[in-house]
């Protein structure tokens, strides 16, 4: 993209630096200020680049805000401009009086719009217009789900290959992670950082980063549940607060736990199943292990092989504060 628009902006240089030097060549009173002709060329080829550069961070959504606050703030000037007010007076302060009325409003109208231009959905980049009852593909992904990194793994299954919108304020919020002094928060958050560079990588998964900082809204869960209304997005979050909330808003949001304790295999009494026992139990000779939807398992007689995977056989279930509690026995020791 940046080649490409490199390319345009020398092509737009000679072609000002072209059309200069053809005007001369056409008019023949201005053939002896061709050099001169060319040197304006040049320097208005480059005002415009800069120009051009110095725009570089205005979106869309910003220059639809701008033209709808001027057309606003015109109309307002034309309605007052037409009133009764202005039939009689001194033409050349009535001609100021209006100018300053275009000026000023439409001055006012532009700040009002620019400053509300996030509301401005329907210019918001990947909106598709659709009706309310149809369910949205896009998903807005939080630095939560980041972090975690199971998103990689469902997409890289293809189970997800809808639009990903990861706002550009989580980006700098998993970037502060990255960079946080404490040891925990920088390996989690250098760990969300290369999670983000292989979901880039996913050629069948569309990533768009949405530059809006969506502004006047200084909370982070206020930001992702605003930009998800607005998008129409659901919202894939780990944090539990934060869905409690976006479901309040009546915002969708993926729970990945959820998702996951619903594809784990169902233990029943008497199966026989592969577990890593992690550490010892309460009683003795118990050994403790955790089943892939986060439940605990207890194995009698499975102390001696802590730290290794076992192959137990199921002899109880208990229903739990947390799910289920799980009992087996050493079926056959793995390595």
């Amino acid at each position: 993209m940046k080649k490409t628009i490199f390319i345009i902006r020398i092509f737009f240089f000679l072609v000002c630096v072209f059309g200069s030097w053809l005007v001369c060549f056409s008019v023949k009173e201005w053939d002896q200020y061709q050099l001169l002709a060319i040197g304006i060329g040049m320097m208005l080829g480059s005002l415009v680049i800069l120009v051009d550069i110095f725009l570089k961070g205005f979106s869309l959504r910003g220059l639809t805000a701008l033209s709808f606050g001027l057309g606003i703030g015109a109309l307002i000037a034309f309605l007052i401009d037409i009133s009764p007010l202005f039939e009689n007076g001194d033409p050349a302060i009535l001609f100021l009086v209006r100018l300053g009325l275009y000026v000023i409003f439409m001055y006012l109208g532009t700040v009002v719009a620019l400053r509300g231009k996030d509301e401005f959905n329907v210019v918001i980049p990947y909106i598709r217009f659709s009706p309310e009852s149809v369910d949205s593909s896009t998903i807005l992904v939080d630095t939560s789900a980041l972090i975690d990194g199971r998103i990689v793994k469902l997409c890289e299954t293809k189970f997800i290959t809808n639009g990903l919108v990861i706002p550009q304020f989580v980006l700098d919020e998993l970037q502060r992670v990255a960079d946080s002094s404490d040891k925990q928060r920088k390996d989690k958050g250098r760990q969300g950082l290369e999670y983000l560079n292989k979901l880039k990588n996913l050629p069948f998964v569309e990533i768009k980063i949405h530059e809006s900082d969506v502004s006047q809204r200084t909370a982070v869960d206020a930001k992702l549940i605003f930009l998800a209304k607005a998008l129409k997005a659901k919202l894939l979050t780990l944090d539990y607060n934060l869905a409690q909330l976006a479901e309040f808003q009546g915002v969708t949001w993926l729970n990945l736990n959820a998702l996951y304790k619903s594809l784990a295999p169902q233990i029943n009494v008497g199966d026989v199943t592969f577990i890593e026992l992690v550490k010892p139990g309460k009683d003795e000779g118990q050994a403790v292990g955790y089943l892939p939807d986060g439940s605990m398992m207890v194995v009698n007689d499975g102390r001696k092989f802590v730290g290794q995977q076992v192959s137990v056989k199921v002899l109880s279930i208990l229903p739990s504060a947390g799910g289920k509690m799980v009992f087996a026995e050493v079926f056959e020791a793995v390595g």
